[in-house]
């Protein structure tokens, strides 16, 4: 079965907006000999087609929570964004009983009786990493000869980019089953984005107007408060740009106002934020038919999103040779791009339905989110150079960027309940100027240290106060996780440094401890102490250096840690294993094995017990005939009524930006 879906809103203005005569003197010329229209067409296919058909649901969801004393859950699975009908309708903790309370319960959705249960973890590499250990070695490569440090400084983006075909400017090549025909219209080489966060390029042809300092691609930076999934500590760092479509960029008579575009991005940064102004009902110049929504992007709306290694001698500062700030490596691991092809309201009648189609396209590499955007995105292959994600692939993208719509013929759509309008960085975009620029993990700066077990730089910023919690945001994870990411984990550095700072010798109750596995009921004293201690920490501002800054211990690995990470992740790149997880730490996480006590045990969905300390690699799930066959049936140990629950995380700041104070 398939649809037709013609990409007007940015190409075809676009195509008929930059040729205008009034323009000419301000505008670079399009070849017009580029198809730009061609239908973006797809099929229907079912997931359960998939060597494992429950991709949207991250490695990060099967974690346990060292009885409700990490809860990493409330950063995704909550109800405010649904609540206040702000471009999410995925309420997550217990708001809609169809989608239950995935902090309380893992509950993961029977889908088809005839696949593999979701109650099973499929994430191999993270879960048994003996696994990829094998397949590595399988291919005969000796990774002791690898020089990650030349490796993460290589660039990797600027070949993917040459391989784009038709207009420059568009993101959308137009050409029929052009397998990179949704490759960003970024340009690497015009990087990094001017102070004023535009991406500029020497290239006329792939400018789309000229402005004071040069030729303007309509790309902007974006510098967002950082989060758990893509930190340094993960070995993950983000760069995202944003687009409008051309009508944002040019007043009423159609020429080209600079002024005009960013008062635009401005209201636009006012309506996912929710802090629109009272006046403000619409856009402004030529996008003046185009009604503001709280909530939602324009159609037409693009992201490119970069993901780089992290690279700890990389600079804000630009004053290497690293062409990226804030430990963002030039090797990319993702390049991955959003095209918001069509406008639905939380107001709309809504379902859900995880066992309905994907709608994909298998040559041109692009899926559809079920909620309104193209989804792409390129990862390395086995040389290091990008190639376009697979279907499977990408609808590990649609587990986080999707949501719940009605709509003929339905589809699948899955998502969090964090975003807005299913998207995650631009809601935490830093307010005013400081948000405009090149992301940089808190303004980090190299420190030139040489002692690569040591942090390598510092953090040049605060922790900026969550506008609902009224603490600071970075506060708030450190207090619910007691951990570095969403896995709960905590890197060697970060746990030495807490062990350094957190002592009775500076006026704690007791010294921050280690983790001990002998028994449950010690581990379990010892998470609800380590919870004690993080508080009483980020409580006092310990958590900030002299200057009001965060830490960098709790931010930033050691020059050792980041190239570890870095190899790592090279032998799933190497194996081509990314549907078994791109996760691989080594070591199988503590928090994926099995300490529970008689009173809080479960066992194997067949029925045999779990022993101290196994590998946690599937959980029972409801047997009875009713419309829960299927679905997941364990706590997950945090409890309801107690300080470490929250089903109501909003992912803003507060406007003005202000911060934790020392």
């Amino acid at each position: 079965m398939s649809k037709t879906l013609l990409l007007l809103p940015f190409s075809t203005l676009l195509f008929l907006g930059c040729n205008k005569s009034s323009n000419s003197t301000q505008t670079p010329q399009i070849d017009n000999s580029v198809h730009y229209n061609a239908p973006m067409i797809g099929e229907f296919r079912s997931r359960t087609l998939f060597e494992n058909p429950y991709a949207n649901i991250p490695a990060q969801c099967y974690i346990e929570t060292s009885y409700g004393t990490q809860n990493a859950c409330l950063f995704c699975h909550t109800n405010a964004p649904a609540r206040s009908m702000l471009g999410n309708t995925t309420p997550q903790a217990g708001m809609d009983w169809l989608l239950g309370n995935l902090q309380l319960e893992y509950a993961f959705g029977a889908v088809n009786r005839f696949v593999v249960s979701p109650n099973i973890n499929p994430w191999e590499n993270t879960l048994k990493p003996h696994k990829l250990d094998e397949a590595f070695e399988k291919l005969g490569i000796d990774s002791n000869l690898w020089d990650m440090q030349k490796y993460i400084k290589q660039d990797n983006w600027s070949n993917a980019y040459a391989k784009k075909q038709g207009n420059p400017t568009s993101s959308n090549s137009g050409i029929k089953e052009d397998a990179y025909r949704l490759f960003p219209a970024l340009n690497p080489s015009s990087l990094p984005a001017h102070s004023d966060g535009f991406v500029r390029t020497q290239n006329e042809k792939e400018a789309l107007f000229k402005d004071s300092a040069g030729h303007n691609t309509g790309w902007r930076s974006i510098n967002f408060m950082p989060y758990g999934i893509f930190t340094p500590h993960t070995g993950s760092v983000s760069g995202v740009y944003i687009r409008l479509p051309l009508i944002f960029m040019q007043d009423a008579q159609k020429n080209f106002d600079i002024k005009i575009y960013k008062k635009n991005l401005e209201l636009l940064e006012q309506a996912i934020q929710d802090r629109i102004e009272e006046n403000a009902t619409h856009y402004l110049g030529a996008a003046s038919s185009v009604a503001i929504y709280r909530g939602l992007f324009p159609v037409g709306t693009e992201f490119a999103h970069p993901l780089h290694y992290v690279d700890v001698q990389a600079d804000d500062t630009f004053a290497h040779q690293n062409r990226f700030p804030g430990t963002r490596a030039n090797r990319v691991k993702e390049v991955r791009y959003m095209y918001k092809w069509r406008m639905f309201h939380p107001q709309e009648p809504i379902s859900k339905d995880e066992d309905a189609p994907l709608y994909y396209n298998t040559k041109e590499h692009w899926i559809d989110n079920g909620a309104g955007w193209y989804l792409s995105g390129f990862i390395e292959d086995k040389e290091g150079e990008l190639r376009p994600q697979d279907a499977q692939e990408l609808m590990q993208c649609v587990g986080c960027h999707s949501s719940r719509y009605g709509f003929e013929p339905e589809q699948f759509n899955s998502g969090t309940g964090n975003t807005i309008d299913t998207v995650w960085s631009f809601p935490r975009k830093f307010a005013g100027d400081l948000g405009w620029r090149e992301m940089d993990y808190l303004a980090y700066r190299f420190g030139n240290e040489t002692d690569e077990n040591k942090t390598a730089g510092s953090a040049n910023r605060g922790d900026p106060i969550n506008r609902d919690a009224n603490i600071g945001e970075y506060r708030k994870f450190l207090n619910h996780v007691v951990g570095a990411s969403l896995y709960g984990d905590m890197p060697s550095s970060m746990e030495q440094y807490l062990q350094s700072a957190i002592t009775q010798a500076n006026g704690y109750s007791d010294n921050f401890p280690l983790l001990e596995f002998d028994s449950v009921e010690q581990l379990k004293q010892i998470q609800y102490k380590r919870l004690e201690l993080m508080r009483k920490f980020t409580q006092t501002k310990d958590y900030l250096d002299t200057k009001g800054y965060i830490q960098a211990p709790l931010l930033y690995p050691t020059l050792k840690e980041s190239l570890t990470g870095a190899m790592r992740y090279k032998k799933v790149v190497v194996t081509q294993r990314y549907k078994q997880g791109k996760d691989y730490f080594g070591d199988t996480l503590f928090t994926y094995k099995y300490y529970r006590d008689a009173n809080q045990s479960y066992t194997h969905i067949e029925g045999t017990p779990y022993q101290l300390g196994e590998i946690i690699t599937d959980r029972p799930y409801h047997t009875q005939e009713s419309i829960l066959w299927g679905v997941g049936k364990i706590p997950t140990l945090i409890d309801e009524n107690g300080d470490n629950y929250d089903p109501e995380y909003m992912p803003l700041l507060k406007y003005p930006l202000t911060y934790e104070s020392k």
